[in-house]
């Protein structure tokens, strides 16, 4: 399956869970894609202890794009 995540928030919280999901597709064999879009941009500033972001961004081997 092809999926795309497009993400336009600067909440640390559900840009942790998008990219949790997102790598669970990948996990699973999908075709994942991950689009940032206005405020999403930011994501690097918005992890924290408790969420932990640019570690699932990291992990995420699909395509990417900011």
């Amino acid at each position: 399956m092809k999926v795309l995540f497009i993400i336009n928030t600067d909440d640390g919280e559900t840009v942790y869970n998008a990219m949790r999901l997102a790598n669970v597709g990948v996990e699973k064999g999908d075709e994942v894609s991950v689009f940032m879009l206005g405020k999403g941009v930011l994501f690097e500033t918005r992890g924290n202890d408790q969420f932990d972001v640019m570690g699932q961004v990291g992990k995420f081997q699909g395509d990417f794009y900011v």
